[in-house]
């Protein structure tokens, strides 16, 4: 009797995370129709990659040529730097299902804050689109472009439908914050040192953005920006709907 009561429960667990997952791979295909339709204002980008240039020499900050001038004089370090790049998303996508079928409650949170994340990076491509170091400031060598072993040329083909524009905030550096967020909301009960750890990987990705010529310095502090005010919201938006309930 008890046994047939917990099946359909369980049933409906798997039905529930089935529909997560779907909604997961929906909402990644929209995101990235949005992204690449923001992606076409050259003259605007460009002129806020300068404007990006001007505030970081002002600032100390301007460290992306000669940092890029130091990985392109490597021989190694420049093709472990590329497949970084273009691979980060295997273990945020390894994480994300990781904690939807493993950890359901910490879900919920995590989606909530990958939404507010989404959506105020998509406002932020559309008013302030940016052109990359490596289109934008001379003597950049496109890292990527040169070690890519699936085309390196893409990242240079402004007429292809990707989003060569959005440079501010590093959504390399951003969605890899968001995957250490999620395993540190995971982990950080029962194993608070590894959960210290995983803010590793978002610092290695911006070892890795800023000189392979993709993001500028300020681009990773408005990705660090980002997941703060996106969690910041995520948590208000719970309040909020908990006091309603309660109401």
């Amino acid at each position: 009797m008890g046994a047939a009561r917990l099946r359909p429960a369980a049933g409906n667990t798997r039905r529930r995370t089935m529909q997560e997952l779907v909604g997961l791979v929906v909402g990644v295909a929209l995101f990235s129709w949005l992204h690449n339709l923001a992606g076409t204002d050259t003259a605007r980008a460009t002129a806020n990659a300068h404007a990006v240039q001007t505030i970081e020499r002002a600032l100390g900050l301007d460290v992306e040529l000669s940092a890029n001038q130091w990985l392109a004089g490597l021989r190694v370090l420049p093709q472990v730097a590329t497949w970084f790049y273009r691979l980060y998303y295997l273990p945020l996508a390894g994480v994300l299902v990781w904690v939807l079928f493993r950890h359901a409650a910490a879900y919920r949170r995590v989606r909530l804050v990958l939404i507010f994340m989404a959506a105020l990076a998509l406002i932020v491509f559309w008013l302030l689109p940016m052109s990359p170091p490596r289109l934008a400031l001379p003597g950049i060598v496109d890292i990527v472009a040169r070690y890519d072993v699936i085309g390196g040329a893409a990242s240079r083909d402004l007429s292809n439908g990707q989003n060569h524009f959005s440079a501010f905030p590093s959504l390399h550096v951003g969605w890899s914050a968001l995957c250490a967020y999620a395993a540190w909301l995971v982990l950080r009960g029962a194993h608070p040192r590894v959960a210290t750890l995983v803010w590793l990987f978002p610092l290695a990705m911006t070892a890795v953005v800023i000189p392979t010529g993709n993001h500028y310095v300020l681009d990773v502090v408005g990705s660090a920006v980002l997941l703060v005010a996106s969690v910041a919201t995520a948590a208000g938006w719970e309040r909020y709907r908990s006091a309603r309930a309660r109401r």
